[in-house]
């Protein structure tokens, strides 16, 4: 017994020392204008590296080789990258043995105890089961609904917008006049945010996402939870007509401020930027396949498998929030043991061929698929019935208003845009685009 405590405290005091030099050390690099995130080998970014719309070979050899192997990190992180589609929908969920909580990333590559955004995406149950309770009701397909017409007011203000800027001669960009704005205004609907802050809220979101970013995006989350705590603050004396003030008026007492900071930021973490990103790479592909393009302009039935498609393909968040073993276990055969890393590739489990036929092809007549893209379990998406009603609407709507929509002339080639290189959620930058 005594030798189990012994090397049980050793092992903490490894991690304690490990953690403690790693943070010395990019503070140090960081004194002098140096990116923390060059001390990660190449092989680090591989799941977050694409082709365009597609992950890197890499990604698919390695699920070739072994759908679990070994994914060697720096500063002492033991961890294993699952790319097979069985084997991430048993990571995901699993309810037992492993951990999401935020505590097992303190102390590793700069990461500060102040920065936990909280929420659900980093807590385990019980306290995850009593905060998704608290949420659900708001999320169901009858709650939703009320927000139906309010979405498709918002999309045909952005087309409004759009057509006005190219008669006056002004270019269109679909990221920064539609992708973003749709999303962005959804949520803040959703949330009750003022219209007078919904600007500020909006640019809390990208920055976050930028593994390059190094600690500076836990710095953002750190910002915007400063922001929607003020903005809690003001709903708790004044409650709106919103999701914020309906968990104040049912459950003001059983949430503390921070905690609804917590939720509101997780709503935005996975309703915003992952949302935008779909919306934008989606119009892509209706870019470049005519033949999708007139499926989903002239046939309103076909949006419902041409989304469901795009969410497989294009899998925009591409990576689940990491787990942590919390005890020895075998997944995919393969011996993890207690304190290790869990990496879920979510985009390269719904390209597995396991999952569906010729996976590396867009197929918006393909019969649905039991995808990852919203993730598994009981980390699920809970607004992803939201985010289907949102690319149901923009898709028809931006191409019925548009049926001449094209790459602008003078614009680099499709496969050439500003993708970005190592985002948790894959995206494009800017997208600029001819209406007529």
């Amino acid at each position: 017994m005594s030798t189990v405590v012994d090397r049980s405290r050793l092992g903490a005091l490894r991690a304690r020392l490990v953690g403690w030099a790693a943070r010395r050390y990019l503070a140090w690099r960081s004194r002098r204008g140096l990116d923390p995130v060059t001390l990660l080998p190449d092989h680090a970014l591989m799941p977050l590296r694409r082709d365009g719309l597609d992950p890197v070979p890499a990604l698919r050899e390695a699920r070739e080789d072994a759908p679990v192997r070994h994914f060697p990190l720096p500063f002492g992180v033991t961890a294993w990258l699952v790319t097979g589609h069985e084997e991430a929908r048993a990571v995901l969920g699993r309810t037992n043995g492993l951990s999401n909580d935020f505590s097992h990333l303190v102390g590793q590559a700069g990461v500060q105890e102040g920065q936990n955004p909280g929420g659900l995406g980093f807590t385990d149950p019980p306290e995850h089961t009593r905060l998704r309770r608290l949420l659900t009701p708001e999320f169901t397909t009858r709650r939703l609904a009320r927000l139906g017409p309010r979405i498709t007011e918002i999309v045909e203000d952005r087309l409004d917008a759009m057509e006005a800027l190219a008669t006056a001669g002004e270019p269109v960009d679909l990221v920064r006049d539609f992708a973003t704005p749709i999303p962005s205004l959804t949520i803040c609907e959703l949330l009750g945010i003022p219209y007078s802050e919904r600007e500020e809220f909006q640019a809390l979101s990208t920055a976050r996402f930028d593994v390059l970013g190094g600690a500076a995006a836990f710095d953002k989350i750190s910002e915007s939870l400063v922001y929607l705590r003020g903005v809690v603050e003001r709903q708790r004396v004044e409650p709106g007509p919103g999701l914020l003030g309906q968990l104040i008026r049912d459950h003001g007492d059983q949430l503390d401020t921070d905690e609804l900071a917590e939720l509101a930021d997780g709503l935005l973490t996975g309703g915003l930027e992952t949302s935008a990103s779909m919306l934008a790479l989606g119009a892509m592909i209706l870019l470049r396949d005519l033949d999708s393009f007139a499926l989903v302009r002239d046939e309103p039935d076909a949006v419902h498998g041409f989304v469901e498609e795009l969410l497989r393909y294009l899998t925009v968040v591409q990576i689940a929030f990491p787990r942590f073993a919390t005890e020895d276990m075998t997944l995919g055969g393969v011996a993890i043991s207690a304190g290790d890393a869990l990496l879920v590739s979510l985009s390269g489990a719904d390209r597995d061929p396991r999952l569906t036929p010729d996976p590396e092809r867009f197929d918006p007549r393909r019969p649905p698929t039991p995808h990852l893209a919203f993730g598994h379990g009981i980390h699920r998406c809970i607004g992803a019935e939201l985010a289907r009603m949102e690319l149901r609407t923009a898709y028809p709507a931006l191409l019925r208003r548009f049926p001449g929509l094209r790459l602008a002339p003078d614009a680099a080639p499709l496969d050439d845009q500003p993708f970005r290189t190592t985002s948790i959620v894959y995206g494009v930058d800017a997208l600029p685009v001819a209406l007529a």
